[in-house]
């Protein structure tokens, strides 16, 4: 179930209003929502490695980290092939447009049965590992690289290197859509809106999300008409969730 990206522009109206700050256009809404839902979900990487380091809960309910890998886990996506030049190479994003975080890389090389998770490493110790032979990889235990280049953001590098007839998959966290509050403008200049539009987009975080949304979104749009009385009083209601969901 998504966030009625409706319901959230509309208390974000109704609380910039109550504050008599204005009114928030679509476009604008929009903007801020996009980035509102990624800030939230960038959080959750941080968050989750955060307090991967403190025991959690053993109730599942009442388990940090159980909770923020439930959030991520709705954007997996698993076992998907991609294209291995001659050398290793592996260009993520000419095969998957909407990669966001690689999870894991799986190589399937034909003498052996089964698919073997390919470790990563640092791409300043691929010579060492290949030049030592207790660490060098083998097709039993492979290892990759990831790094990047300016026209493609994802690129992984598997030793030993896959040749014709091998097989590279990899599972991953997808790119969030984003949220777009679409309208048709009345006669009297009034935006109406339009869910049916072909580009109408909910948010898609969990449920749970929708009041930090709205939070962040009055944040953004405070800073950006210079508000700052806003902006503060969004910041002291996340402040207030923030503490609740600690106790």
């Amino acid at each position: 179930m998504a966030v009625s990206v409706d319901k959230v522009y509309q208390k974000v109206l109704a609380l910039a209003n109550k504050e008599q700050r204005g009114y928030i256009t679509p476009q604008e809404f929009n903007l801020f929502a996009d980035h509102a839902q990624m800030d939230i979900f960038e959080q959750y990487f941080y968050d989750l490695e955060q307090r991967s380091r403190v025991p959690g809960n053993e109730l599942d309910y009442g388990d940090i980290i159980t909770n923020i890998e439930e959030k991520i886990s709705m954007f997996a996506e698993y076992d998907k092939s991609v294209g291995v030049s001659s050398d290793g190479e592996v260009l993520v994003n000419n095969d998957i447009s909407n990669v966001y975080r690689l999870s894991s890389v799986k190589v399937k090389y034909q003498t052996e049965v089964n698919y073997r998770i390919a470790d990563k490493i640092q791409l300043s110790e691929a010579s060492k590992y290949e030049s030592a032979p207790l660490t060098a990889p083998t097709k039993s235990n492979p290892v990759h690289t990831k790094y990047s280049t300016i026209n493609t953001p994802i690129k992984i590098k598997i030793y030993p290197h896959p040749t014709s007839g091998d097989i590279v998959t990899v599972d991953y966290i997808r790119k969030l859509k984003s949220p777009n509050w679409t309208y048709l403008i009345s006669g009297d200049g009034n935006a109406l809106y339009y869910p049916t539009s072909i580009g109408h987009q909910d948010f898609e975080l969990h449920p749970s999300e929708e009041n930090n949304l709205t939070i962040k979104i009055l944040q953004l749009a405070g800073v950006a008409i210079k508000d700052f009385n806003l902006a503060q009083i969004a910041g002291q209601e996340e402040a207030s969730v923030s503490q609740q969901q600690k106790q």
